[in-house]
């Protein structure tokens, strides 16, 4: 754990904070370009960075940047920090991370008390912050070790068997293969690893914990299923055990939801990134794998954009409805209630996979096209309520009508 100047300053700024519920919201930036577009409700702009993935809370929602931008390469090392109960998302705060120059993942605890990001590139850290309020994030700890470097791409928060941990995937790099980083984070001011293989082709991207089942998306190597607590086989985070893998069709698996709606638990999806262009292509489809049996997961179905891929994706499991980021495609908006391997012989590929498009399971889309002079590159979204945050890179945070999206 290294305590940072960034640290210090920023509980020197919760110190003179004397009303953290922060009753009056900032307003919105006036010259933040205001779109009228199907579904959308606000825009909070960021003009200086490239914008990357969404976490909200309540009325706070918090993005992160990526990469390098403009003739000046500014840094993605900013969480900015939204109030995001009115209409338009309203900036209350940017915090800078010491020592980042990406910090592409972000993510809030279950129970609304910290708040996770990831950074890249070498030595490679998650950040841990205090949310006791909301709005003026607080440094607590920064956890790296050897096995984090080059650098931790995506760090998903979850409670395993009520404890919390931090499942890392870790960057390769020069002489050193991917691999699932896991932390104790019951004592966030002091995480503690608990597990480190190596794993990925060439990466791991990303995974998905849910009933001490961990699905992680290792690109080439497909998906893989673990017992961490719920597969009835022993294991645990500190020592996962293999269930069983699928290679989907294209590979690049990316991203993974356990679905589980109206009592079933049979499908996981899977997003697919591959190549693209900044603001303008995008390529990979949303895959469907039969899970009901662990030990010989099965591709059933997939949904395909011409012209663009899928990045992150959130469910509304009430609705049975799907949210996807398809980067220049928008946000697109599916139905995957009930029996998704299920199509008539029209909507039925080649293959044998049914086709989600044919199959009348698109119930939606925004921010799809060109509009007002602004492109639109969706990095993430996440469904609270009646609304979709959607997070841009090219523009900042959207705020968008759910209903008005499912037509």
């Amino acid at each position: 754990m290294k305590r940072t100047a960034l640290a210090l300053a920023l509980a020197a700024s919760a110190a003179c904070d004397n009303n953290p519920a922060d009753p009056e919201p900032p307003k919105p930036d006036p010259n933040c370009a205001q779109i009228t577009a199907p579904a959308v409700l606000g825009l909070g702009c960021v003009p200086e960075r490239f914008t990357a993935e969404v976490a909200v809370n309540g009325r706070w929602a918090y993005t992160t940047t990526w990469g390098q931008r403009g003739p000046n390469r500014v840094p993605g090392n900013a969480v900015k920090v939204w109030e995001v109960s009115r209409t338009i998302p309203a900036l209350a705060d940017s915090v800078i991370v010491a020592g980042a120059t990406t910090i592409g993942d972000v993510q809030v605890s279950d129970d609304g008390k910290l708040l996770v990001v990831a950074t890249e590139r070498r030595p490679g850290s998650i950040v841990v912050f205090d949310l006791a309020n909301p709005g003026r994030p607080r440094e607590i700890s920064r956890f790296t070790s050897t096995n984090t470097d080059p650098g931790v791409h995506t760090a998903e928060i979850a409670r395993v068997n009520g404890k919390l941990y931090g499942f890392l995937s870790v960057d390769p790099g020069p002489g050193a293969p991917a691999r699932l980083v896991v932390v104790d984070l019951s004592n966030p001011a002091s995480p503690r690893e608990v597990f480190s293989r190596e794993m990925g082709d060439p990466f791991i991207h990303d995974v998905f914990v849910r009933d001490g089942i961990l699905f992680t998306a290792l690109w080439n190597g497909g998906m893989t299923i673990w017992d961490i607590g719920g597969g009835g086989r022993g294991g645990s985070p500190e020592n996962a055990v293999e269930l069983g893998n699928v290679k989907t069709v294209g590979g690049a698996v990316h991203n993974v939801w356990w679905l589980h709606t109206a009592g079933s638990r049979r499908f996981a999806l899977i997003g697919e990134e591959q190549a693209g262009t900044i603001g303008s292509f995008s390529a990979g489809d949303i895959h469907v794998v039969d899970v009901s049996d662990f030990t010989t997961p099965r591709e059933v179905a997939f949904y395909t954009v011409p012209g663009a891929g899928t990045h992150n994706f959130s469910v509304d499991e009430a609705s049975g409805t799907l949210y996807a980021a398809y980067y220049n495609g928008g946000v697109r908006a599916l139905d995957v209630r009930g029996d998704l391997s299920a199509c008539d012989p029209s909507a039925r590929a080649a293959d044998g996979r049914c086709e989600l498009r044919k199959a009348g399971r698109e119930v939606g889309r925004a921010l799809d096209v060109p509009t007002g002079g602004l492109n639109f590159y969706i990095w993430g979204v996440q469904h609270v309520g009646p609304h979709v945050y959607a997070s841009d890179m090219l523009n900042g945070l959207w705020k968008l009508d759910a209903a008005a999206i499912r037509r």
